[in-house]
């Protein structure tokens, strides 16, 4: 049987995959397993703006109760505002009903323990355990006054803005910045943020219908925002994701800046201002090579993981690192939250421009990009791990490995939330590269569909 959580939750089309039935059992689980040592426990939910949200937060918080528990609904809130206020509310654990970036007919859940970290592999398949067996034989379930119940908490939206607002120091006052707030989680939080620190703001993709989230819009799709940018003479521009745990930005001149990017220039504002943890920073596999150039110019170490927030975030706790992300555009800062915080990372990005009274494309600049080439196949979600066990795509693999060996790389994975093998090709032809990441793209199309 499949691993019902991937690197991120649980993830499917809602009302299909991820069912109420699901997310019922997954409410159970949560109450059984984190919190386990509490007679009365307290579990934080919130959610995206998608159309399945309400239906499965419903779900979810009955089997929270059906166990006794207690849970505290905050409604519509960023993945990274959970994580904070499960702390702040000192919630015995935290939950997020959110698909990220996916298309709307997708949904999933996602959950924090009382720390506010994302759960190791072990927490989730004792509650995996639960999910498909129900909760113990011996367990007995609560009746009468023991039963769960929940309440909503008020002022939840405000606590968050002013926690992003504490992250710095500075005023933002005659910037002109423009937000992109792909239909979800960051319409209500980030115009705040940005308007009550000062900024002149032009928000944008900000009236979430529950049908449009993350359409043509947000940090998988920037070129609206960098358009944006250049017509308004804007100073700055940031783009969410659907939950904002993400952040890509675009400078002055309407480029868009990624993952990469944002953090070779914080790496090096950190360690300007001594605030760089073991002078260090932590990646995936899947970051430009040029970001690794720039950090050795620098005199930064960077250290890798294999593709995931999660694993990033691993390495970062068990090596005392407090500064990490991926391409992406997520950016892990342990000095701030627990997990990417794409509200945080774009005021951490802005107060690094006002610091240095620097534009951020040449904050940027101190990175020159390596050429790429990427393409997701698009494959059976059941044999998406099977790709390099598959002799034909095996050689081929091996023979782009072999032409590539001594001037870029050939980096391929299997989506932890979606049918699809990501390919990715880093070499100095574009052209070529595209080629080559076209047709291994397409073979594995055909051999796992």
């Amino acid at each position: 049987m499949a691993r019902l959580f991937g690197t991120d939750g649980v993830r499917g089309i809602a009302n299909t995959e991820l069912t109420c039935e699901l997310a019922y059992r997954l409410g159970q689980a949560s109450a059984a397993v984190l919190a386990s040592d509490v007679r009365r426990p307290t579990i934080l939910v919130g959610r995206d703006t998608r159309i399945s949200g309400e239906m499965l937060e419903s779900a979810l918080v009955a089997g929270i109760c059906s166990l006794g528990a207690r849970a505290v609904l905050v409604e519509v809130m960023p993945t990274p505002a959970i994580a904070y206020l499960t702390r702040y509310y000192e919630a015995d654990a935290g939950a997020v009903i959110s698909a990220s970036h996916n298309t709307v007919e997708y949904n999933g859940i996602k959950f924090f323990d009382k720390n506010g970290y994302k759960l190791p592999d072990a927490l989730e398949d004792r509650m995996e355990e639960i999910v498909h067996n129900g909760p113990p034989a011996d367990f007995e379930m609560p009746v009468g006054d023991r039963v769960g119940r929940p309440v909503r908490q008020r002022n939840a939206v405000r606590r968050y803005v002013d926690f992003v607002k504490e992250t710095t120091a500075v005023r933002l006052d005659g910037l002109h910045v423009v937000l992109d707030c792909a239909q979800g989680a960051s319409y209500e939080v980030a115009p705040m943020v940005f308007k009550e620190l000062g900024a002149h703001v032009s928000c944008y993709y900000h009236e979430p219908d529950g049908t449009n989230i993350n359409d043509n819009c947000g940090s998988t799709h920037p070129q609206r925002l960098c358009e944006l940018v250049r017509e308004l003479g804007a100073d700055v521009g940031f783009a969410f994701d659907g939950d904002a745990d993400r952040l890509i930005a675009a400078d002055e001149r309407g480029q868009v800046i990624n993952g990469d990017q944002v953090m070779a220039l914080l790496a090096i504002h950190m360690k300007e201002k001594g605030l760089l943890r073991n002078n260090t920073l932590v990646t995936t596999v899947m970051s430009n090579m040029g970001l690794e150039i720039a950090m050795k110019k620098h005199g930064i170490r960077m250290e890798k993981t294999r593709v995931g927030d999660r694993y990033v975030l691993e390495k970062m706790l068990a090596d005392g690192h407090t500064l990490g992300g991926e391409q992406s555009g997520h950016v892990i800062m342990l000095d701030y939250n627990t997990t990417g915080d794409g509200l945080v990372t774009a005021v951490q990005v802005i107060t690094a421009m006002v610091v240095s009274q620097t534009p951020l494309s040449r904050l940027a600049g101190v990175m020159q990009l390596m050429p790429q080439s990427q393409f997701a196949a698009h494959v059976d979600d059941a044999r998406k791990f099977e790709f390099d066990k598959n002799p034909k795509i095996k050689a081929k693999m091996d023979e782009l490995e072999a032409k590539y060996k001594d001037k870029g790389r050939l980096v391929i994975r299997a989506s932890g939330t979606e049918p699809l093998v990501r390919v990715m090709i880093e070499g100095p032809d574009q052209r070529e590269m595209d080629k080559d990441v076209y047709a291994l793209s397409k073979l594995i199309e055909k051999e796992l569909a």
